[in-house]
């Protein structure tokens, strides 16, 4: 019994003993360091070769040691009051301020990381901690190429850890007091005197958290008592101007690694922090001010070519690959890519309030303040690189936040369709006549930014451009008899696409025409007859594909097919109808206008024989990803070479028709010309050496017309194949837009 005794009473002397080790060993190590200061005669000697490091991490195992002992008590110990009471961390800010000795600052870096990471017990919300924090944080940040930069993206790793956690935490380390961001002549105050000081403090009481206590956010995100008024502080450098510095950073890791941190940021899931994150913190002017800085640092030199050209930009990767040819301006230009990209992706993963704040910064101060003036410039070469930049971006986009703002920014939100006598109000309007623009490069640039854009899973795309000038189906005859034949549906001597002269050059269609369209249930055209229209529209004369491999209409099909399932799966949430709604045959006819868009294009359509290759297939791209829609309007309007048209109205089909009449009679103008066709058709793929020949445009654009026939008829056979209509493509894996 009495050994039992006394062997609790032993047990319980050697529990309490190391308590006062502990803190006696915990204020000697911190005294040696302040005696370092007051000794030391040398101010070259590198901290790590001083016994501060030694000392800090013998400070750092006693912290979490005693921790450890008092997780039962659930308690305080001792050397964590003694390191709060004593302004621990404020002296050691001072001194990595004064970088004495030489690389003190890495070391306070690293002892305030390991020790905010490997203490448990809360410590941001006291005062004696989040303020030396503070003051640390703008140490650092401001000067690329720091000495200290992974310290500092260590520090930052662990500060957006914490307030990933806690939330709360955010008003703590942002906050912007007139009381923090003064020169206070303390904290000037020389090291030695400061460091001196410490020795001779007694024990106070220990302060307590900021705010009273670290419970949850108030509703309106109101700062706590102390930090209600924000000043220019924010300016200063802080968490989020540390990180965006540190994102700079030349060396990759330490880059990634702040971009990384600085999306833990911006993705807290409280409202109000995320609230206070945009209305009382730099962060989106911060990162939007860097974005403009890159584009504004874009040469203007650079080829729209180059910078089409460029792929796999990403923010984890924003270095250009080093396997695509160099060009001048590029690493300023995947700079700016990869910064866009990560700003895209900060809008997808953040906080709804942080997202839409974001997306709107990169609207108002990139688009409308940077680019449009650019797009709506005098000078071709600013209009060039302008559209150009914005096509890559457009690319790139995948957040539907700022796809909202890039298609009001290009398009409006206005649902009303424009009138052929409308001026040009918009930058849609101006976009729409750069595509027909003096400049081929421009026309040409000007597309493939229309062309990206169809491509977005937007439905106001669409609609803008297409579906609210087709809406009402003015297009379509009313009241007129259905046609009794084919050949009904296409009197040439009666159509005003057709001359006199089409008669009379000899040449025929290349296959006669079939009887009257069989019709589906639904009355749709039944596809068969739509793909030998568009199939047998080219006379024979103007064809060489049967004359080479891997150049028929099975190849189109294949292509047509992968992209219309994309196309599908991409337009299924906006519950688009099946069929076009019924005409009422006693309503009277509307006038008709296709819309600038569609305009512009069948203006160009119709001077294919006359245009550039380039920019031909540039037109005709467009026209098919158009045609790709599974809408009953744009089928019909697009595809249907039998929808009987309104008086003075024109269908893609119908200015098909008036470029191949035009094309019979100047064909009798080239000599030579299944020769000279086949021989074009042949250097434009490659298989032989290319020379400059007579009505070498005209016989180009007969290659291209040739092709975009067989490409119609593709799109049309994969859309309502024979079997039925193709309703329910299969989904694809779901992923960002």
């Amino acid at each position: 019994m009495l050994s039992r005794l006394g062997a609790l009473l032993q047990e319980a002397v050697g529990a309490r003993e190391p308590s006062i080790d502990l803190l006696e060993a915990f204020v000697e190590h911190w005294k040696g360091i302040t005696n370092y200061y007051i000794e030391s005669t040398d101010e070259n000697t590198p901290a790590k070769k001083t016994d501060i490091p030694w000392r800090l991490k013998q400070m750092l195992d006693i912290l979490v040691y005693e921790e450890k002992q008092q997780a039962a008590a659930g308690e305080t110990g001792p050397c964590l009051e003694y390191l709060l009471q004593h302004k621990i961390l404020e002296t050691l800010c001072t001194l990595g301020k004064a970088e004495y000795p030489p690389g003190m600052r890495q070391q306070v870096l690293q002892f305030f990381s390991k020790v905010l990471a490997q203490v448990q017990h809360p410590l941001l919300h006291y005062l004696n901690v989040h303020r030396p924090v503070q003051k640390l944080l703008r140490l650092g940040g401001t000067v690329p190429g720091s000495l200290t930069e992974k310290e500092e993206v260590q520090f930052t790793t662990v500060l957006c850890s914490k307030i990933q956690q806690d939330p709360a935490l955010l008003t703590y380390i942002l906050e912007g007091k007139k009381t923090i961001g003064r020169k206070a002549s303390r904290e000037a105050t020389a090291p030695l005197r400061e460091a001196a000081s410490v020795r001779d403090k007694d024990r106070p009481h220990i302060k307590a958290p900021d705010n009273g206590t670290c419970g949850a956010w108030a509703s309106s995100a109101q700062l706590p008592a102390e930090t209600e008024e924000p000043d220019g502080a924010i300016g200063e450098s802080s968490l989020i101007t540390t990180l965006i510095g540190l994102c700079k950073s030349k060396k990759g890791r330490v880059a990634l690694k702040a971009r990384e941190n600085l999306l833990l940021l911006v993705s807290v899931a409280s409202q109000a922090a995320a609230t206070y994150l945009v209305q009382s913190s730099p962060c989106c002017p911060a990162i939007i001010e860097y974005l403009c800085q890159l584009y504004q640092s874009l040469p203007s030199s650079l080829d729209p070519a180059d910078i089409a050209a460029l792929e796999g930009i990403s923010w984890r990767l924003p270095s250009a690959p080093s396997d695509e040819a160099s060009f001048p301006g590029k690493e300023a230009l995947a700079a700016f890519l990869g910064w866009f990209d990560y700003c895209d992706h900060l809008i997808t993963e953040a906080h709804t309030v942080v997202s839409d704040a974001l997306a709107k910064a990169v609207a108002e101060k990139l688009f409308v303040e940077i680019l449009q003036p650019q797009l709506l410039h005098v000078s071709e070469q600013s209009v060039l690189m302008s559209t150009a930049l914005l096509t890559v971006m457009l690319r790139q986009l995948r957040s539907p936040a700022l796809l909202q703002e890039a298609v009001a920014f290009l398009l409006g939100m206005d649902q009303q369709p424009a009138a052929p006598e409308d001026s040009p109000r918009t930058l849609c309007t101006h976009l729409i006549r750069h595509c027909d623009h003096l400049s081929d490069e421009i026309s040409i640039a000007t597309l493939r930014l229309f062309e990206e854009l169809l491509q977005k899973p937007h439905e106001h795309i669409v609609r803008s451009l297409i579906l609210c000038h087709l809406e009402g189906r003015s297009y379509v005859a009313r009241g007129s008899p259905e046609p009794e034949s084919y050949e009904d549906t296409l009197d040439l001597e009666e159509d005003p696409y057709f001359t006199d002269s089409f008669l009379d050059s000899g040449f025929q269609p290349s296959v006669k025409p079939p009887p009257a369209p069989a019709t589906n249930p639904d009355g749709k055209t039944a596809v068969t007859e739509i793909v030998n229209s568009f199939l047998c529209l080219v006379p024979e004369e103007a064809k060489t594909s049967a004359f080479l491999e891997e150049t028929g209409y099975d190849t189109y099909v294949h292509d047509a097919y992968g992209l219309f399932q994309e196309c599908s799966s991409r337009v299924t949430p906006w519950g688009w109808p099946l069929a076009p709604p019924p005409l009422d045959p006693h309503e009277p006819e509307r006038p008709f206008f296709e819309g600038p868009f569609l305009q512009m294009l069948f203006d160009r359509m119709s001077r294919i024989l006359e245009q550039p290759y380039s920019l031909n297939l540039q037109v005709t791209s467009v026209l098919s990803r158009l045609a790709l829609f599974p809408h009953p309007l744009i089928h019909e309007y697009l595809l249907d070479p039998y929808t009987n048209l309104a008086p003075g109205c024109r269908s893609l089909f119908s200015v098909l028709v008036r470029v191949i009449g035009d094309l019979m009679q100047r064909i009798q103008r080239v000599p030579q010309f299944p020769g000279k066709l086949l021989l074009v058709r042949r250097q434009l793929m490659g298989q032989v050496p290319g020379e400059q020949l007579d009505h070498q445009t005209f016989l180009q654009g007969v290659v291209v017309l040739e092709e975009f026939c067989k490409e119609l008829a593709a799109i049309a056979f994969v859309k309502f194949p024979p079997h039925g209509p193709r309703l329910h493509p299969s989904k694809p894996p779901e992923g960002h837009v």
